[in-house]
């Protein structure tokens, strides 16, 4: 029954943010803060070993087979940067300035705290880009980092744990198991891709290739975390191989799969973002030993580094490699000065940081506690409430600051235009050339369908430039597209009241209804 709750209150809650302003992580996590304290309210615990291999995985391959494989390449360098030099100086910074200013948390848990808020989570910067409309480039940059950093955040916060647990870590055992972490597991995705899209290809039904679908990331990272190599680097590999090969299957499965993986997606990011906002009762009740006022300087202190080691790392990466090589100057677009503000506030932390976090045992190898474990859970917390509130509702307004250029619309449609006008030359050459085959002879009003068919989806994208109706101040596509739905909706009314006259069965009206289905949906697709 908790659990009920939890999902049905967390989907409530994000149906109601789709008519506010407010994205919908932010007002979650708000929720959640409110009902913490609410009698009656269970109590939900996170824990890390259903957060990291259950849910992790699934939001990762969602968002990695949405990703662009062809941007994520064009986009390495500043990927990169991010996802690996970026994690690995927020943590070091962030467990420096922790270790200095709070008295008795020796470096290697401060190191540990630094490697837990280092991260930015996938989920809230994929949502947040998508709510704000960021420039592709910046949307490319914000989601690879955030596909990848999982594992360097995952492989340091290890290190530093070993070393604050009393394993004895050294810098090169540190440097070995990161090594190990991130080759074993991009080799594992590697060796998994290529073997689950050839089943993917060879499974005739749509059915069994998205149960197929949905096993795939938690198989990828159970493998790779068998081997001792990120689960996380080979749940992302595999990902976006298939999100690039995802043309080679049939469309009833791709159909099927963008349901069923929004509907997954959909409710487990608002169950995760009501979860953060649950937890507050559970990380406030171990800092009853520290004052009030010293708490909240430490959590002050700490986002403030947060986001400041951010700047101070995107700037120079930005910048500094382009003046050192001429190569990146002429294979890359100069950056303005307004792209590395909005990259470095759109950084939010999420629930992989606390996951991480409550991940840290009580004790130490001998048998002492660990050196304010409770402090660092307070701190981790407050840097995830900070980033999505703080950055998470000042992001838009100031993207309309800076007068950023968002997306290009008439640029894209008349690019898409032009692709489905070389596309329908292609499909109508063919057609000819099929009906000139005796084998393939078709009555002249089947042919002139065909013909038909290729016209106005070649159409359709150009009728999206044209005018608006001075009437209605709908577009073209608008009016088509409800014209298409009135004209669906009779024919429906008509085969739900034949059935009721017992002229045709149920069986019947659910064939004829989804034949109308699919024309409606094809209908929404061509315009949308």
């Amino acid at each position: 029954m908790p659990l009920l709750m939890l999902v049905a209150g967390s989907v409530a809650v994000a149906g109601a943010a789709r008519r506010t302003p407010v994205p919908a992580p932010l007002l979650l996590v708000a929720v959640g803060l409110a009902v913490s304290y609410l009698p009656g309210v269970p109590h939900y615990g996170l824990d890390p070993e259903v957060v990291l291999p259950l849910v992790l995985p699934p939001l990762l391959y969602k968002e990695g087979t949405e990703s662009s494989y062809l941007d994520l390449r064009a986009q390495k360098r500043p990927v990169g940067l991010l996802s690996i030099g970026y994690v690995l100086f927020a943590t070091f910074v962030v467990g420096w300035v922790a270790y200095l200013v709070v008295p008795g948390l020796p470096l290697p848990a401060a190191l540990v705290l630094g490697a837990v808020v280092a991260p930015t989570d996938a989920v809230a910067a994929a949502a947040i880009a998508r709510r704000v409309g960021l420039p592709s480039r910046i949307t490319t940059i914000l989601q690879g980092e955030s596909l990848l950093n999982d594992a360097t955040a995952i492989t340091a916060y290890k290190v530093a744990l070993a070393a604050a647990v009393g394993e004895g870590a050294t810098w090169a055992g540190g440097i070995e198991e990161f090594l190990r972490a991130a080759v074993g597991g991009v080799v594992v995705g590697l060796v998994l891709m290529v073997p689950i899209h050839w089943l993917r290809t060879r499974l005739k039904e749509a059915l069994l290739q998205n149960t197929l679908s949905l096993l795939i990331p938690f198989f990828a990272y159970a493998v790779a975390e068998q081997f001792h190599g990120s689960g996380v680097l080979a749940v992302v590999v595999v990902a976006v191989y298939l999100g690039h090969r995802a043309w080679e299957v049939d469309f009833a499965t791709r159909l099927q799969e963008e349901a069923v993986w929004r509907m997954v997606a959909f409710l487990l990011e608002s169950a995760v973002f009501a979860l953060i906002g649950l937890q507050l009762p559970v990380v406030l009740r171990g800092i009853r030993e520290y004052q009030g006022m010293d708490a909240l300087w430490y959590a002050v202190v700490v986002f403030v580094v947060v986001v400041a080691a951010r700047f101070v790392w995107v700037y120079p990466a930005a910048f500094l490699p382009r003046l050192l090589s001429r190569k990146i100057r002429e294979r890359e677009e100069n950056p303005t000065w307004r792209a590395p503000i909005v990259t470095s506030w759109a950084a939010m932390r999420g629930v992989v940081s606390l996951a991480i976090a409550f991940s840290i045992p009580l004790t130490v190898h001998d048998g002492s506690p660990f050196p304010q474990r409770d402090l660092i859970l307070l701190l981790t917390f407050a840097t995830v409430i900070g980033t999505l509130v703080a950055q998470g509702l000042t992001l838009a307004p100031l993207i309309r600051l800076l007068k950023f250029p968002g997306r290009d619309q008439q640029a894209e449609t008349l690019a898409e235009a032009n692709a489905q006008a070389q596309a329908s030359l292609a499909a109508e050459s063919r057609l000819d050339e099929l009906l000139s085959d005796d084998r393939n002879a078709l009555p002249p009003p089947l042919a002139d369908r065909l013909r038909r068919v290729l016209e106005r989806r070649r159409n359709a994208v150009w009728e999206r430039l044209g005018q608006a109706n001075p009437v209605t101040g709908e577009s073209v596509d608008d009016t088509y597209r409800r014209l298409s739905r009135e004209m669906i909706g009779a024919e429906r009314e008509v085969f739900v009241r034949l059935r009721d006259l017992r002229y045709i069965d149920d069986e019947m009206l659910r064939a004829l209804l989804r034949r109308l289905d699919l024309e409606e949906a094809a209908v929404y697709r061509e315009t949308a």
